[in-house]
């Protein structure tokens, strides 16, 4: 029996910022929604559900650096040229790095909530 994974749930504080991060940022689309408790972007084949956190959670420290999670966003080309236009919107991004014997450039970033996501380019 073939498992897939389909669906990833953030628990997020804001998902309407959330989800107009990731709409503009990276062209994801919506398809599903309840508003600003639950949105769906379809990220190819996997989808990212955004799901607002229980009212006892909403004025914790977000967790960010030190979440055990990242993000993994591949891109076919243009690396350098969105992490500067992700600079200029005034995302927080890392520079791209390189691993020896790994044939990908990586490059870091955080969501306004602290989640961490990575863009990967194959060389």
């Amino acid at each position: 029996m073939p498992i897939s994974m389909s669906r990833l749930i953030l628990y997020v504080r804001e998902v309407e910022l959330l989800k107009a991060f990731y709409r503009t940022h990276f062209a994801f689309p919506v398809i599903e929604e309840i508003e600003n408790e639950w949105a769906v972007l379809k990220a190819g084949e996997v989808e990212i559900a955004l799901h607002r956190v229980g009212m006892a959670y909403r004025d914790l420290p977000t967790s960010g650096e030190m979440s055990n999670a990242k993000l993994v966003f591949s891109v076919e080309s243009g690396l350098a040229e969105l992490r500067e236009t992700l600079l200029k919107a005034g995302v927080q991004m890392r520079e791209v790095k390189r691993f020896d014997g790994f044939p990908y450039a990586l490059c870091d970033g955080v969501d306004p909530e602290g989640n961490v996501f990575q863009l990967s380019q194959r060389d």
